[in-house]
């Protein structure tokens, strides 16, 4: 089966300069860690979102204690950022269910096969590959165990088994606005974007930035250059750190990270500098209060707790991709915004009014880009 990003989509209204060396990582077998043993995330960023809902039950259904496991990169549930989430949604599931959803499994790259197999052997009845990297595991999972539900966060395929959902996020549409506040605020006209690796699902946040910063360039009447790095990495804070630094030493004054863990370096880095980061996925601004100028979110812990609470409760069927963005209230920007002026963010706000009503259409990938940009 092929992967593809964004093919094939059902949208359920109402629910919610590149360079780098390539490091190659030997499988390391999966470890096995519960919420217990993990700190407690901010609890200013556990419920954002909770706007978004699936459609509601048409009945009550009642299980015997369904269990829930998800496989995530080495990084761990602590990285800040996508993967934390994701976490979250999981204990959030659990406050919500009779189940048990305490199961986790953190795997080196190219070891999410096994650790897949193994939340098929403890028992779960549904096993959630939280991001691109897990999807070789979940199809081939699925295609070995039929009786056993899985979802993906982050991707989807051509070929969809009949028991995988997946969910992907038009995370191009809060990057765009993202984008829009970086190109409002750079004093330099050059703003920066670290990627952890290059692939369909960082593009969009690339592109869609990209796009907002045009855009604000455009209304300022300026030219606002954007300076690109990825890491190869969404677990190497020291190299997004370097990188980071690579960018600020560039005059960008503003930089923005898709990069999970390795994103932790670039805020140090903007610290440091006494310049300006954009945080990814949650709310990031309590690491650095004063060099945050804003996150571009994504609400994966909203998905993953209510689409697990639709699939084990029978009310989403399996086979489909859902596809969420801000109409749906599952990507957003942050609304504190001490850093920069009350004008920017109410323009901010018209241009999320544009995209929901379809009026403006962030681009996620090069052509859209370039189609966007009248290139």
């Amino acid at each position: 089966m092929k992967r593809k990003i964004y093919a094939s989509v059902l949208v359920l209204t109402g629910i919610l300069c590149a360079c780098g060396q390539q490091t190659v990582q030997q499988p390391a077998a999966a470890t096995e860690s519960t919420a217990a043993a993990r700190p407690t995330a901010p609890a200013d960023n556990m419920l954002p979102g909770e706007g978004a809902v699936i459609p509601q039950p048409k009945e009550e259904t009642v299980h015997d204690l369904p269990k829930v496991g998800m496989v995530i990169s080495e990084s761990g549930i602590d990285d800040g950022s996508f993967n934390q989430s994701a976490w979250e949604g999981l204990q959030w599931l659990e406050g919500s269910m009779d189940c048990d959803s305490s199961l986790i499994m953190e795997v080196k790259d190219g070891d999410e096969a096994v650790g897949m197999e193994r939340l098929v052997e403890k028992g779960c009845d549904l096993c959630w590959g939280i991001g691109v990297n897990c999807a070789d595991a979940v199809l081939t999972a699925a295609e070995k165990h039929p009786d056993v539900q899985f979802a993906i966060a982050d991707t989807t395929f051509e070929d969809l088994p009949e028991n995988v959902t997946a969910v992907v996020f038009r995370a191009q549409e809060s990057s765009f606005l993202a984008g829009y506040i970086a190109g409002s605020v750079t004093e330099s006209g050059y703003v920066g974007f670290v990627g952890g690796e290059q692939n369909d699902v960082i593009d969009a946040f690339y592109y869609g930035f990209g796009a907002g910063v045009q855009t604000a360039a455009k209304e300022r009447g300026i030219k606002i250059s954007t300076c690109t790095i990825y890491v190869d990495s969404f677990d190497d804070p020291e190299e997004g750190y370097k990188m980071a630094k690579t960018l600020y030493d560039q005059n960008c004054d503003v930089v923005y990270h898709a990069a999970g863990a390795s994103g932790l370096g670039v805020i140090r880095a903007a610290e440091e500098e006494g310049k300006y980061v954009i945080g990814v996925d949650k709310d990031q601004s309590y690491l650095a209060p004063d060099r945050v100028l804003c996150s571009a979110l994504k609400y994966v812990n909203v998905s993953v707790k209510q689409v697990s609470e639709g699939i084990l409760k029978d009310d989403i069927v399996p086979g489909q991709t859902i596809e969420l963005g801000l109409a749906e209230n599952a990507v957003g920007i942050t609304e504190d915004h001490p850093l920069y002026s009350q004008e920017i963010y109410e323009k901010v706000l018209d241009l999320q009014v544009q995209i929901v009503a379809g009026e403006l259409t962030p681009p996620s990938t090069e052509e859209e880009y370039n189609a966007f940009c009248g290139q």
